[in-house]
């Protein structure tokens, strides 16, 4: 399993982006930009599309901050376009498919008595630094907010107290 200040295990795998068009991505894809690497636990449920939809709507925020998102759960990527199509609709970023389950078991995501992946996400720096690791239950959705608020106080290389904002001060 990985750990934060560790260097993100790099993958190559299948993914649909926009309105569904496959493409191939790849962890050394993102040098030189920070990445929000996502799993979630599988297409077509009730809690995933509310994150995926909501990283989508703020794919600027982030792009604004150099950072790329990369979403993925083990559905081929064949799923992912099905869902993107008939309700999930056009996204902004990649969804990758972990199909064999080798990259969500590399990240430590894995459920292996589910087969699916928990709800992991990390913040990798422009080296393939992880700067940040979190994993919640499959039924409790992440606070994309506090992803994008992390990532904030992970780029100053500051140390910043709890609940910290950008303007606010360092400690």
């Amino acid at each position: 399993m990985v750990q934060v200040l560790q260097k993100a295990p790099d993958f190559t795998a299948k993914a649909v982006v926009g309105k569904g068009d496959f493409t191939t991505v790849s962890l050394s894809d993102y040098k030189g930009k920070w990445l929000v690497l996502f799993f979630y636990p599988l297409d077509f449920t009730f809690v995933c599309p509310t994150e995926i939809q909501e990283f989508s709507n703020r794919y600027e925020e982030f792009k604004a901050l150099n950072c790329e998102i990369l979403g993925g759960s083990v559905d081929s990527e064949h799923s992912h376009k099905a869902w993107i199509n008939n309700g999930l609709g056009e996204l902004k970023y990649p969804l990758f498919s972990d199909l064999k389950k080798e990259i969500s078991r590399k990240y430590g995501a894995l459920l292996e008595d589910q087969g699916i992946s928990t709800r992991a996400t990390f913040i990798i720096d422009p080296d393939g630094v992880i700067q940040w690791a979190s994993y919640n239950s499959p039924n409790v959705g992440r606070s994309v907010s506090e992803v994008l608020r992390i990532l904030q106080a992970a780029q100053t290389g500051e140390r910043c107290p709890a609940e910290w904002k950008p303007g606010m001060k360092f400690v």
